[in-house]
């Protein structure tokens, strides 16, 4: 017998309802945020950030491509890793099906990272993958964004990710969420994730993930929003579908991987 609760289709269907009611609240008030972050004041783009392409070299308002709004997922795959970032790998699983549906919507969408072109160009044919990914390699872009850290920062506490500062991290950071690590006294999973890039600790983890927004009006471009972290969790398709499944999330640690080096068998 399951230890789990049971009942009949009636007591579930009572219980439903009443769940359902704090669905439709929590839906009414995602549409109150979805509101708040369009009216949000814009901050124009002076810098002449430089971006290579499949098309060439291109400016930050060439990746609009004759569409108003840009959306940039920040990928985690730095000049040193060997492959992408098992965490932003699984969120791109899900890129290439909506791509086309934003961009008949007046919304431009581009991955970018710091890796050059042609790293990124193999990770993406062995990925599959068809949706524009961007190399900011030698460009302040990401630094500028949040998204990229120094050596220095991490261990001087210089580190402001997801509007936070982060403390000094002066110990060894294997083995160690981002999270984790400040707390000084937890093993994490990072080290799992460094191993499958192909860098150390300390190199993964001056990388971060997020999310950026702009708009192109009059030929200025403004940036309207960024989000990181948590933030993403709306973007991970996988755990969206996980959040409904019987038995949720249910993790003990790290489980996903390159779709490519799951067990087919």
């Amino acid at each position: 017998m399951t230890a789990h609760l049971t009942a009949t289709r009636e007591e579930w269907l009572a219980a439903r309802l009443d769940l359902l009611k704090d669905e439709k609240e929590l839906t009414r008030r995602s549409d109150e945020l979805a509101l708040r972050r369009q009216e949000l004041p814009w901050v124009r783009i002076d810098k002449d950030y430089r971006f290579e392409t499949d098309e060439g070299n291109t400016s930050l308002a060439d990746l609009f491509k004759g569409r108003s709004q840009l959306l940039v997922y920040h990928f985690m795959f730095g000049p040193d890793y060997t492959a992408g970032c098992p965490s932003c790998s699984s969120i791109a699983d899900g890129f290439n099906g909506f791509v086309v549906h934003l961009e008949n919507h007046d919304v431009a969408f581009s991955a970018i990272s710091r890796a050059p072109l042609a790293t990124l160009q193999a990770f993406k044919q062995r990925m599959g993958w068809t949706f524009p990914w961007a190399s900011s390699f030698g460009s302040d872009f990401n630094s500028d964004f949040s998204v990229l850290f120094t050596e220095q920062q991490q261990r001087e506490g210089g580190i402001e990710y997801n509007f936070r500062r982060e403390p000094p991290l002066p110990q060894p950071l294997a083995g160690k969420t981002v999270q984790e690590g400040q707390s000084r006294d937890n093993e994490g999973p990072v080290a799992q994730f460094a191993a499958l890039t192909g860098t150390d600790v300390a190199t993964f983890t001056r990388d971060r993930p997020g999310l950026s927004a702009f708009v192109l009006d009059e030929g200025v471009v403004y940036h309207t929003y960024s989000s990181y972290s948590r933030g993403l969790d709306g973007l991970w398709g996988m755990y969206q579908w996980l959040d409904r499944a019987p038995k949720g999330r249910n993790e003990n640690g790290i489980w996903w991987r390159h779709h490519d080096k799951y067990d087919r068998g």
